[in-house]
C-alpha cells in the first residue's frame, strides 16, 4: 500500500481518538451534603449533661472521561433561625422559653463548630475522584457532637427546637480537575482551584423537657423533744423541700404512717406502747395533712429550685403512756 494511502487511512482514526479525549474544561465536579437532625434524648433539668451525635454525609461527583478531581470543602454551621445570633452557647426555643446547647467539632466537646466568618471556624474535608467513563462519585462523613449542658434547672417543660436552614448552613468548595498529569488539592475551600461550588445542608436541633419532680428531695424529721406528762400540746415543725420543673403544678401528700390506727397517727415505743400525734398544713394546726389529692394535700408550683414547705406537728393532751422513746415513719409523696 502506498505510504500516502496509509496516512490517509490513519488520519480518521487519529481524529476519532482526539474526539474521544475530553479537555479538562469539559469535566464537571459537583458536591452536596446532608446532616441528620440533632435530636437530644429527653432532658432532665436536674440531671447531668445530655450528649448526642449526628452524621454529616457529603459526596462529590465528576462527570467526564479519563478525568480526576481533587476537592477541598468547608462546612459551616451558624446560629440557627431561633439562635438569636448566639454561638456560645447556641439556643433552642419553646415559645419565649430558651434551652442552651451547642454543637462541637470534637468528641470532647471543647471546640465549637462555627462558620468561616467567625472565630470558631468551619470544618474542612477533602475528596479525590477519578472517572473512567461517564461519571464517578466519592463519599465521606463527619460527626457533629451535640451537648445540652447541665445546670439549667429552671427550664420550662416543652418541646424545643432551632432550625438550621437557608443561610444558617454552608458547604463551599474548590476543586482541581485534571486529565493528564497531577494537580494538588486547592489551597483552601475558597481559592486555588480551577472550579468551585457551594450548597447548604438544612437540619434542626430538637429537645424535649418533660414535667418532673426530683425524687431525691430532702425531708427533715419532726422531733417533739422530751416531755413528762402529756397534759399540754407538744408542737414541732419540719421542712420538706420538693424540687419540680419550672411552672409544674404539684401536690404533697403525707400518709398516716406505719403505726396508724385507722386515720389516727401514732408513734410506737419498743415496748409496744403508743403516743398519738397529728400533722397539719397550717400553723394554727387546724388543717390535717393527708394524702388525698385536692382535698388535704399541699399544692405548689415548681420553680426549678427546692421550695421549703413546713410540716406542723402536734402531740395533743392524752393519757401518758409508759416512759420511753416513741417514733413513727411517714411517707411523703409528690404528685405532679
Amino acid at each position: 500500500m502506498p505510504a500516502g494511502a496509509a496516512m490517509r487511512q490513519l488520519a480518521p482514526l487519529l481524529l476519532l481518538l482526539l474526539a474521544l479525549c475530553p479537555q479538562p474544561g469539559q469535566a464537571s465536579t459537583t458536591c452536596s451534603a446532608s446532616l441528620s437532625n440533632v435530636s437530644f434524648s429527653p432532658v432532665n433539668p436536674f440531671g447531668g449533661n445530655v450528649d448526642v451525635t449526628a452524621t454529616l454525609n457529603y459526596s462529590c461527583t465528576i462527570t467526564s472521561i479519563l478525568s480526576s478531581s481533587r476537592v477541598r470543602m468547608c462546612f459551616s454551621i451558624g446560629a440557627g433561625a431561633q439562635g438569636g445570633g448566639n454561638f456560645a452557647p447556641r439556643q433552642m426555643s419553646s415559645g419565649a422559653n430558651l434551652l442552651y446547647f451547642n454543637l462541637y467539632k470534637d468528641s470532647g466537646r471543647s471546640l465549637i463548630w462555627g462558620t468561616r466568618s467567625n472565630s470558631y471556624g468551619s470544618v474542612g474535608a477533602t475528596l479525590e475522584i477519578g472517572a473512567l467513563l461517564g461519571s464517578a462519585t466519592a463519599n465521606g462523613s463527619l460527626t457533629v457532637y451535640g451537648r445540652i449542658p447541665s445546670g439549667q434547672t429552671t427550664l420550662v417543660p416543652g418541646s424545643y427546637s432551632n432550625a438550621f436552614s437557608g443561610a444558617h448552613t454552608e458547604l463551599i468548595y474548590q476543586y482541581n480537575e485534571f486529565l493528564l498529569g497531577l494537580l494538588g488539592y486547592p489551597a483552601t475551600c475558597t481559592s486555588g482551584g480551577n472550579g468551585s461550588g457551594s450548597g447548604t445542608f438544612a437540619f434542626s436541633a430538637l429537645a424535649t423537657v418533660s414535667a418532673q419532680c426530683d425524687p431525691s428531695f430532702s425531708v427533715e424529721n419532726i422531733n417533739f423533744g422530751t416531755g413528762g406528762l402529756l397534759t399540754a400540746n407538744y408542737d414541732a415543725t419540719a421542712i420538706v423541700s420538693p424540687r419540680c420543673t419550672n411552672t409544674t403544678p404539684y401536690q404533697l401528700g403525707l400518709n398516716n404512717g406505719i403505726n396508724a390506727s385507722g386515720s389516727i397517727r401514732r408513734m410506737k415505743s419498743a415496748a409496744g406502747n403508743y403516743v398519738s400525734y397529728e400533722l397539719y398544713r397550717d400553723n394554727g394546726r387546724s388543717q390535717r395533712w393527708g394524702n388525698t389529692q385536692g382535698t388535704d394535700t399541699v399544692a405548689g408550683t415548681g420553680s426549678g429550685s427546692a421550695q421549703d414547705v413546713t410540716i406542723y406537728g402536734r402531740v395533743a393532751p392524752q393519757a401518758t403512756p409508759v416512759a420511753g422513746s416513741y417514733a413513727d415513719t411517714v411517707t411523703v409523696t409528690i404528685y405532679y
